[in-house]
């Protein structure tokens, strides 16, 4: 039976089927892919306090103009991991960034369920 979601626009409520959700498994392939990982900035400020770091600091040492010049992305490693990801763990878990945080059932991107080990809950 469809689950009943509210819709916006007119405040009723329509029988089409819930978006499914995921639960992350921290297989870390997300943080292996290529891309850019957006900051904000209070991705900016509680990473940096995570990390002990002056924003300035934190901004020369681990960012990176994004191409279209509108902001930063986290940087990468040599073989494109993210710069935070040491072997299955993520350094700044508790305040990893909202891009982060949101994957996969903010966002995610094609042939990610291939890739991904996150289980539908």
């Amino acid at each position: 039976m469809p689950s009943t979601t509210s819709c916006p626009e007119n405040g009723l409520a329509s029988s089409s089927p819930a978006k499914p959700r995921y639960a992350c498994q921290r297989c870390t392939n997300c943080c292996r892919w290529p891309g850019f990982v957006k900051l904000t900035d209070s991705d900016i400020s509680a990473i940096s306090n995570f990390l002990g770091l002056s924003e300035i600091d934190f901004i020369q040492e681990f960012t990176r103009l994004r191409p279209r010049r509108d902001g930063l992305a986290l940087t990468d490693q040599p073989d494109g991991a993210c710069i935070f990801l040491h072997g299955r763990d993520c350094r700044i878990q508790p305040v990893k960034p909202i891009q982060c945080s949101g994957f996969p059932n903010e966002w995610n991107f094609s042939g990610w369920r291939e890739v991904c080990e996150a289980i539908e809950v």
